[in-house]
């Protein structure tokens, strides 16, 4: 099971359906739905700094484990569900700051317009 702020490395298709690479994502869905379903719902992660609106970046010193090659940016923007069976691999956690972060930025994408 995948728990909630895990970092995995799943296979994602380009947007013309031809070919998929592999990339990391971070693990919203919370830990009761991950044991209960056989999805999870994750957030991009991208090596493309670039500001973009509901993004922030984190670094290696963002994660409680496991280290990042580079910094990267997390897109709240790019929402997924996914099947487990999919994941690659787990290869980092992050803290409960950066965690807060895409909350946050998920609460202000889905606010209701004034």
């Amino acid at each position: 099971m995948f728990r909630q702020r895990d970092i995995v490395l799943v296979p994602i298709p380009f947007t013309d359906l031809t070919s998929r690479r592999r990339r990391p994502v971070v693990v919203i869905s919370n830990d009761e739905y991950n044991s209960n379903t056989d999805d999870i719902v994750v957030v991009a992660m991208t090596s493309n700094l670039r500001p973009v609106d509901y993004s922030f970046i984190i670094t290696s010193t963002d994660l409680v484990v496991g280290t990042l090659p580079r910094p990267s940016r997390i897109r709240v923007d790019k929402i997924y569900p996914l099947a487990q069976s999919i994941v690659v691999k787990r290869f980092g956690q992050v803290n409960e700051a950066t965690f807060d972060k895409i909350c946050q930025l998920l609460s202000e994408l889905v606010a209701r317009s004034t």
